[in-house]
């Protein structure tokens, strides 16, 4: 109820600040996303925003202090390849996408997507301090932390996201919002898009809390590799070379990444 979700903001209050800082990293992200898609096509933005994975390594070592294994750096790089394997187009020089993207900065496209890849890897690791730090109980008003900790955690991290949205927003548009309404041409199709945001939420937190960031690369980079298979036997998707290079790339990667005494084979 409201009611709880207030109780638990109030007595949680100190985490609501701490999840400021992975908040304000998505809500950059977002907007990075506008930028990189008015000025590359969505061929080069889907291949160069796989570099999160790598970056999500680097801030899992910084500031997780969680060390990777040779043979796990050496997964993660043909994971990372792999996807960006399975992500690349041919691109159609007389697609809309195509013609936006030339009439744009490539070079600030290319910026911001390596900004969406940053802020992506640092929320994602940050979120995954917070869910796993100590964490006081919470037992007012039926409130129970154990069962409640992700959803209610959720409300904290859109809570936050919605301030710094708001703002941004409210400096973006803020004549339209007073003539329209903040509601203006909000269809069926933006709610079916929220709602899906908002499970991936649940399950990206309950990823973060029983594995970790650099797992959750992985699922994400298996859901690719589906993904692309069953559109080929739904609905016909042509699958080119450099799918199938990239389907090998991933499966070699997670069974390396999950394999043992390995370490003595890797100079």
């Amino acid at each position: 109820s409201i009611f709880s979700i207030v109780t638990f903001l109030k007595e949680d209050w100190k985490n609501t600040v701490l999840l400021a800082v992975p908040a304000t990293a998505y809500s950059v992200q977002m907007t990075l996303e506008y930028v990189a898609f008015k000025n590359i096509d969505p061929a080069m933005f889907s291949v160069l925003v796989q570099m999160k994975m790598l970056t999500t390594a680097f801030f899992f070592r910084t500031v997780l202090g969680k060390r990777q294994k040779k043979k796990q750096i050496i997964s993660l790089v043909l994971l990372t390849v792999g996807v960006m394997l399975c992500n690349m187009r041919i691109p159609d020089p007389s697609s809309t996408d195509a013609q936006d993207a030339e009439s744009g900065n490539r070079y600030v496209g290319i910026l911001a997507t390596i900004g969406i890849a940053c802020s992506s890897g640092f929320a994602s690791v940050y979120t995954e301090k917070v869910i796993k730090s100590s964490r006081k109980k919470i037992t007012g008003k039926g409130v129970k932390m154990e069962e409640y900790g992700l959803a209610y955690m959720q409300a904290q991290l859109a809570i936050v996201s919605l301030l710094f949205l708001g703002i941004y927003c409210g400096v973006k548009d803020l004549p339209t919002i007073l003539e329209k309404g903040m509601f203006h041409n909000y269809s069926y199709g933006a709610f079916c898009s929220s709602l899906n945001s908002a499970v991936g939420g649940l399950i990206v937190a309950a990823a973060l809390k029983h594995a970790d960031s650099v797992l959750k690369g992985y699922a994400t980079a298996v859901s690719v590799v589906l993904t692309g298979v069953s559109s080929y036997f739904l609905f016909g998707t042509d699958l080119t070379v450099f799918y199938g290079m990239g389907i090998v790339n991933v499966i070699v990667a997670v069974l390396l990444y999950n394999s043992n005494n390995l370490d003595d084979f890797m100079c």
